[in-house]
């Protein structure tokens, strides 16, 4: 399926260099609020049908969905929700009890101390650490509210997948999840929030169960990012150095002389999906694209690191050892906005459109 990214971009085919093609990519424009409500308007009617079609659902989801629609569209986009409106229901309710009916409700060290395995101690001890360093930026996730969900969610989730258990780096992955869930019933905005006493327990509840089961879903395609030695992950990395020798040789060469390895700044890149890069409302624009990519989002997400570190070329190239490891490790995103991501996102599309299936790399496909 071809994207319509409607950012002014025209598409390259295999031939074109890829020079040509990122000089085509023009800086989106701020959509008017005339048009943002046509594209609620959209989203509405789309969704109001009795039965949704993916292929069209992914097309429209793709360039980025409205606040008050995307957690109804992330349900359908992973497959939790039926494309059948009047099975939604009926199977997220079973969902959300079959959740309860297998968490701990009480995990804590104490509990955990009566379990029978030390790998469960061990699993349990590690999300314990690092729950309270997830995002430190937005105070919602340092609720003890939230803290103990993540907890439930992580748990539970690395029990029931013993080949790969618990790994840092999966408790980023629920950020995006819980924020997108619980927008429905605040005004706010998620980044401000320091308080939900007032969100009534149940609605809590499914909210927690909706993010354990879309965490899973989204998991089960990058399952081998997580397995013994990462072998997702080192592929992504091998891929993301092929690329910038291809497109930016220079840069390359560059890294190499001031000998930084790939793996010492994109390792976190790949196994946190960029989430520590960037402000969590831009992780979830990107996530509206990569829920709505037909193959693997992995794929996508190695050539938007590549956009993403080609953007800062001329710094890293005038850069040595020490201040450039400093800069790779912090780069300065803190004011994006979501024209500066969709930039990104149509740069990646059309690489990926260039070189994916061209032959264009050592072995053909990321």
């Amino acid at each position: 399926m071809i994207k319509s990214i409607g950012f002014g971009l025209g598409m390259t085919n295999a031939s074109s260099s890829p020079s040509t093609s990122q000089s085509q990519i023009k800086p989106p424009v701020k959509i008017s609020d005339k048009d943002l409500e046509a594209k609620k308007e959209k989203f509405q009617n789309f969704l109001a049908s009795p039965s949704v079609k993916m292929e069209e659902l992914k097309k429209i989801c793709w360039n980025g969905i409205p606040d008050s629609f995307r957690a109804e569209c992330w349900r359908l986009l992973l497959g939790y929700t039926p494309l059948v409106r009047e099975r939604w229901e009926s199977t997220i309710s079973a969902k959300r009890q079959s959740y309860w009916s297998c968490v701990p409700l009480n995990l804590s060290e104490e509990y955990i101390e009566t379990l029978h395995t030390d790998y469960e101690k061990t699993i349990f001890h590690q999300i314990h650490i690092d729950v309270p360093r997830t995002n430190p930026s937005v105070k919602l996730f340092h609720l003890p509210l939230v803290q103990k969900a993540f907890e439930r969610i992580l748990y539970l989730w690395a029990i029931r997948h013993p080949a790969s258990g618990y790994v840092q780096g999966i408790n980023d992955l629920v950020t995006p999840f819980y924020a997108v869930f619980l927008r429905p019933f605040v005004t706010e905005p998620i980044e401000s929030l320091t308080d939900i006493s007032h969100i009534e327990e149940s609605t809590l509840k499914d909210i927690e169960a909706d993010c354990y089961w879309c965490l899973t879903l989204f998991i089960d395609s990058i399952q081998d990012h997580y397995t013994f030695a990462q072998p997702g992950i080192q592929k992504m990395i091998f891929k993301l150095k092929e690329l910038i020798k291809k497109i930016d040789d220079p840069l390359n060469t560059h890294l190499s002389e001031q000998k930084i390895e790939y793996i010492q700044f994109a390792f976190r890149w790949m196994n946190c999906l960029l989430m520590r890069e960037f402000p969590l409302s831009i992780v979830i624009r990107i996530w509206d694209t990569y829920l709505s990519e037909d193959e693997s989002f992995s794929i996508l997400h190695v050539y938007l690191c590549a956009a993403f570190l080609l953007k800062w070329s001329p710094e890293v190239k005038a850069q040595e050892f020490q201040d450039l490891m400093l800069f790779l490790q912090n780069l300065p995103t803190q004011n994006w906005t979501e024209q500066d991501i969709e930039t990104l996102l149509s740069q990646a599309y059309v690489w990926k459109t260039l070189y994916n299936d061209s032959g264009h790399l050592k072995s053909n496909k990321v």
